[in-house]
């Protein structure tokens, strides 16, 4: 007690702070918390944009892991603030909550409102260099992280105006500093869409030829989100063309696409101010209320039903329903600074009011196409009432009953799920070897028969009523759908175990499908992995190595020499017990690779292509991707 004195609290002034608790702005310090820096720089570069003042931004991935952010803005202030006697430049470079878009007079409305996205890029990077034309004039400013080593300098003449961020993540903060193309490419085609008539360049310039980038796209949308929604359902069979509107009502802005297809499956993505609010929120809400009244109202105005009295549910009103809503608010709510659910209260009544009004008048002057969307609904809701029956069944067979079920789960003995580990495994023979050479304590084993049911082409009560999956969900604990509840997970790693051969690929690709269909938040939570079994055995003596590629095959060959037998694994059951464990099961040894969602419109497009009823965009695939496949590594 007597060491705990006032000289023990420590201030950490300017951005020590962030540097040192990195993950309070930015979420972690892994790849997503490094691709969340570009996502601030090219934010303010928006908000410019949503003020009328920019059109066009450029992102530059350049070699040692250097990125450069540049727009056609205004271009940050560079005169000398009189309270601060910083220059504008400086102030937003290296002062947390400084910014223009508190008061609202410079931005009526902007995503970057707690005003620290830029100074926390520019602390958590090695060196970060500012370019701002303005007034026929170029200044720039050099920080190292995150203080100033120049000051604001006139280095040449301009035309235009702007602002440009040149920057390199810490390699001290950051776990990695390697940036992805695709990961950026998904946020900047957002951006694109969320704001049409913008141009966003994006061009990957690490290993440039020629100063020709290897990648580059560039995204403009003249149609905005109804071009989004016709994006997401490319490759589907749309009962209609996208409906759109646009409607501000009590300083909120609405805009909202939507357009049923002849899927099972739905696919909505909202925004607040550009942010995909991935955790929804109040104008998420008011849109699923709304749209559900909507459709019950025309129901009964529209005597479909010829005087059978129908109540849908919400779920059964968006079975293949894709929607984009897309809402601009001058004081936004957000939980916490990544920003990932929208909280204001009179959102949800605002959009609740204007999707209701505006989906009534599409269904009152088409009523065609209504009537396609009602009776698809009404069939959702008889499939619903099956799918509850279905449901029941499975939940009597509770997951505690382990002798009843027909998967034959062999469970472990701890009981914390945040130790214990499922191995999903293909067959009964391998199934044996697993359960033989697992460790009891934390290792669970479920082995499957045959193939899954392919739930992208089916709807939810045949999907319950297949036993396999039946068996999965009540192995998994956690229900399915609608009634998912994460909480409830009796195992916090999921792995998938299949041969490493097209059979066993096309199990793994079916087993995602329904985990990324009807359990997503497994796959979002990173509870879902898949096992890397060897592709082979080589032996010269007492000396064993297991290959699990080509090439680490063609290497061991060559450090044992002559002599060395090659056993080539066609399946995980030709392995015994204490092979399986060594090489595939051993968390000390094994190589397991995490299923993670980096693209969520990208991944529905694959499982729609691959999973879907349509052949030729599948065979398109095939045609394209099947001479770049030297090694089948999955």
């Amino acid at each position: 007690m007597t060491d705990y004195k006032a000289e023990s609290i420590k201030l950490l002034e300017g951005l020590a702070a962030v540097r040192k608790r990195p993950a309070m702005y930015i979420g972690d310090t892994t790849s997503r918390g490094l691709h969340h820096l570009v996502e601030e720089v090219v934010d303010n570069s928006i908000d410019e944009a949503l003020a009328g003042y920019c059109d066009f931004i450029s992102v530059r991935l350049l070699p040692d892991d250097v990125v450069e952010v540049t727009d056609n803005g205004r271009g940050i202030p560079v005169d000398v603030h009189p309270k601060y006697g910083l220059t504008g430049v400086e102030l937003a470079m290296t002062k947390l909550h400084a910014g223009g878009k508190f008061e609202g007079k410079a931005y009526q409305v902007s995503g970057g409102l707690h005003g620290v996205g830029v100074s926390v890029v520019n602390a958590l990077s090695e060196w970060c260099e500012v370019l701002v034309k303005r007034d026929g004039t170029i200044y720039k400013q050099r920080y190292e992280r995150g203080e100033p080593k120049t000051d604001l300098e006139k280095v040449g003449t301009a035309e235009g105006t702007g602002t440009t961020v040149r920057f390199k993540p810490d390699a001290e903060i950051f776990q990695t500093t390697q940036f992805s193309f695709d990961l950026l490419s998904q946020r900047l085609r957002e951006l694109a869409f969320l704001n049409k008539g913008i141009t966003i360049h994006l061009s990957d310039e690490r290993e440039a030829k020629d100063k020709r980038p290897t990648r580059e796209h560039t995204f403009h949308y003249e149609g905005g989100i109804r071009e989004f929604v016709s994006f997401i359902n490319r490759n589907k069979e749309p009962l209609h063309d996208p409906i759109y509107f646009e409607t501000k009502r009590e300083e909120v802005e609405v805009e909202v696409a939507l357009q049923w297809n002849n899927g099972f499956i739905e696919n909505i993505y909202s925004f607040a101010n550009n942010i995909n609010t991935i955790e929804g929120g109040t104008h998420l809400s008011g849109f699923k209320t709304a749209l559900t009244r909507a459709v019950n109202d025309y129901i009964e105005k529209s005597k479909l039903t010829r005087g059978k009295e129908i109540k849908l549910s919400g779920e059964d009103v968006r079975e293949g329903l894709t929607a984009v809503i897309s809402i601009k608010i001058k004081n936004p709510q957000f939980e916490g600074q990544t920003k990932t659910k929208l909280g204001n209260g009179k959102v949800k009544g605002v959009v609740d009011s204007i999707v209701y009004e505006k989906v009534s008048e599409f269904f009152e002057e088409h009523p065609h196409e209504a009537e396609k969307i009602v009776l698809k609904s009404i069939t959702a809701a008889e499939a619903r009432e099956a799918a509850r029956r279905a449901r029941e069944l499975t939940r009597r067979k509770s997951a505690l009953e382990f002798t009843s079920l027909p998967g034959k789960l062999a469970d472990c003995s701890n009981k914390d799920p945040t130790l214990t580990e499922l191995y999903i495994v293909e067959g009964d023979s391998a199934g044996g070897s697993c359960k033989l050479g697992r460790n009891r304590e934390f290792q669970a084993v479920l082995p499957l028969k045959g193939k899954i049911l392919n739930v992208e082409k089916a709807r939810m009560n045949k999907i319950l009523e297949n036993q396999e999956i039946s068996t999965l969900i009540a192995s998994i604990g956690t229900s399915i759908g609608e009634e998912f509840d994460l909480k409830k997970a009796r195992y916090h790693k999921i792995i998938l175990m299949a041969d490493a051969d097209v059979d066993g690929a096309h199990i793994r690709t079916l087993l995602l499908t329904f985990f990324y269909r009807y359990m997503r938040p497994l796959i979002e939570n990173g509870y879902i992995y898949i096992a890397q079994p060897p592709l082979y055995k080589l032996a010269k003596g007492k000396t064993v190595k297991y290959a699990y590629t080509e090439e680490e095959k063609d290497t061991y060959l060559k450090e044992l020499g002559d002599g060395t037998t090659i056993q080539r694994y066609k399946g995980l059951g030709e392995m015994n017990p204490d092979q399986l464990w060594e090489t595939t099961m051993d968390p000390e040894k094994r190589t397991i690779k995490r299923i993670t969602i980096e693209d969520a419109v990208e991944a529905d497009r694959i499982f729609t292509i691959l999973m879907g009823g349509e052949v030729e965009p599948r065979r398109e695939f095939i045609m394209k991707y099947a001479k770049e496949v030297k090694n089948l590594d999955i």
